[in-house]
């Protein structure tokens, strides 16, 4: 049996789940999550307690029991404390501003590049070369600074560009005139 899968998820003391079937919806101080869990699990509440068993032996019932473990604490962590990344833009005139809901990214190109808004998650900029990340769904808040990053990734010869906080780029040698 999956070692993740085994331990039990406990609940914050401001944080309820209901189970219906297969469904969970966590709701807590930041919101409400709810997700639909593979069928080869189940899952159920005891003492403040949500407990994953899965449904028979198989391998891949073991795989989906750690799967659904994460998800489901994942979401409590995320409604009680929320999720957040840091991202950090390096290079000369490189610049980030939040206008409306929108986040504006000034990074080499010819033209600034506009990231729309998604409701679920906030955005904020700190000394335009630092942008904070923060949301309840930790898969929206990775998704969404994956694709900021996106736009410019750090390159390997000077290390320009849209890079995670703390996250080492390595670098290479550049081209070295004749002799």
């Amino acid at each position: 049996m999956s070692r993740i899968g085994k331990k039990s998820i406990p609940l914050p003391s401001k944080v309820s789940a209901r189970i219906e079937g297969n469904s969970i919806t966590i709701q807590g101080p930041k919101g409400t999550l709810s997700k639909t869990l593979p069928s080869l699990i189940s899952i159920e509440e005891k003492e403040n307690l949500l407990i994953c068993t899965p449904n028979n032996s198989s391998r891949q019932a073991n795989q989906m029991l750690g799967l659904g473990r994460t998800l489901v604490a994942n979401m409590v962590e995320g409604v009680s404390t929320g999720f957040s990344r840091t991202l950090e833009l390096v290079g000369v005139g490189y610049r980030s501003q939040v206008e409306g809901n929108s986040l504006i990214l000034n990074v080499g190109y010819s033209h600034p590049v506009t990231i729309p808004p998604n409701p679920d998650i906030k955005i904020k900029v700190e000394k335009n070369t630092t942008i904070i990340i923060e949301g309840i769904d930790k898969e929206l808040v990775g998704k969404t600074a994956a694709n900021i990053r996106s736009v410019r990734p750090p390159e390997p010869y000077k290390g320009k560009g849209i890079r995670r906080q703390g996250e080492f780029i390595k670098r290479k040698a550049g081209k070295t005139g004749k002799k």
